[in-house]
């Protein structure tokens, strides 16, 4: 059984209130560092900040990625049957290639969105992982998963709710 993440929807009153405080943390960022500026010009660089980033940003991220993850659909096997699909993004060298990890009853697969630089699909069977581990991304963030194949190939993700993610592919690894 294939199950989608969820998608975060926000109230108008929420998109209103991150609008607000966004503007505001810029406008006051914006006169530490220059107080030289007029108030009104920084009343309005922090408005269309906050509008920018708020409502435009997610919008116009969505207009032009939004159909190209929906769509992503790997390469499988003959006898081969999706069961989980999770957005993710796996580090190709410096660059982060967005797309999707489609856990199967036969391997965890990567598929990455046309977007991306690096394009293309990483394929890892469940019976060559040796190890995997939960990791920070940039030293920082709780978001990461490192899978070490038994040939020593590591492959690191990063994905929304870690734990639940990595106990789905644990899960994959012991049967």
């Amino acid at each position: 059984m294939m199950k989608k993440e969820f998608q975060l929807k926000l109230t108008w009153k929420q998109k209103i209130t991150s609008m607000v405080s966004t503007a505001i943390i810029y406008g006051i960022v914006l006169f530490l560092f220059d107080r030289d500026q007029n108030i009104n010009s920084i009343l309005f660089q922090s408005v269309f900040f906050g509008v920018l980033f708020v409502l435009i940003f997610p919008w116009a991220m969505k207009k032009m990625i939004g159909k190209r993850i929906d769509n992503i659909q790997p390469e499988l096997l003959n006898d081969e049957i999706i069961e989980e699909e999770i957005f993710a993004n796996l580090f190709r060298g410096l660059e982060g290639v967005g797309g999707k990890i489609f856990l199967t009853n036969q391997r965890l697969v990567f598929k990455s969105h046309s977007l991306n630089i690096q394009k293309g699909q990483t394929n890892i069977i469940y019976l060559d992982i040796d190890s995997i581990h939960k990791r920070k991304t940039a030293k920082l963030v709780d978001n990461g998963i490192k899978i070490i194949t038994k040939e020593g190939t590591e492959y690191n993700f990063v994905v929304n709710d870690r734990d639940a993610v990595l106990k789905k592919i644990q899960q994959k690894i012991i049967v």
